[in-house]
């Protein structure tokens, strides 16, 4: 893989395109929060990539059946580089992160409507209380490389359990002219300095807050 920060790995294993500008690959977010004993303890994650990003996977995969052997592989190469970005995710709690386990508990790769999809479960490192409590999470390339985010504010869910007293709000920022100028003159090979954040600048947040 190339030596672009952020989510080049990810770029890199699906293809390229000659587009400038960042962002130059979309994924379309869905997130449910996972719950067990009245406790918050994973994300379960559908990535879906665009069409261009997912062409070479697609390709690769070639007329495999879901769930063969070839998926399973490319799903472990895909997996393998969002791990290396920790989950492109982040979890926050009462001012500090919470940790998550290294490896998902389950993942699959697959094709809907032309277009790659990554199913998986991230693991918090250890189960966090929900009543009278607020958490927000955010996924994002911290590059800007590849534009993470949900279509629809109904795309982060809560499981029926929680529905009656917890909720979801999911906030878009709005970055202002300058850093839209910056992001905009970016080419695919440049990297923006690690210290301007510039992902988590258009990075949405989802608060989750329970009675």
């Amino acid at each position: 893989m190339q030596g672009i920060i952020g989510a080049a790995a990810l770029w890199m294993l699906t293809g390229a395109q000659d587009a400038f500008a960042h962002p130059h690959s979309f994924i379309s977010l869905q997130s449910t929060v996972v719950v067990r004993d009245d406790q918050f303890i994973a994300l379960k994650m559908r990535w879906t990539m665009d069409e261009i990003t997912s062409a070479d996977l697609l390709y690769d995969a070639g007329d495999a059946p879901p769930g063969s052997e070839i998926w399973k592989k490319l799903a472990a190469e895909v997996m393998a580089n969002v791990l290396g970005q920790h989950y492109f995710t982040e979890v926050w709690h009462n001012g500090k992160k919470v940790k998550f386990i290294d490896r998902p508990t389950s993942y699959s790769l697959e094709e809907e409507n032309h277009q790659a999809v990554l199913n998986f479960v991230l693991p918090l490192a250890s189960a966090q209380p929900l009543s009278g409590q607020t958490y927000t999470f955010s996924t994002f390339d911290p590059s800007y490389y590849v534009d993470m985010s949900y279509a629809e504010d109904s795309d982060a869910r809560l499981p029926p359990a929680l529905a009656s007293r917890c909720s979801l709000k999911v906030m878009t920022p709005s970055p202002g002219d300058e850093v839209l100028d910056f992001a905009s003159s970016l080419d695919k090979a440049d990297a923006p300095p690690e210290d301007m954040n510039l992902g988590r600048q258009f990075a949405q947040q989802v608060t989750l807050q329970c009675q």
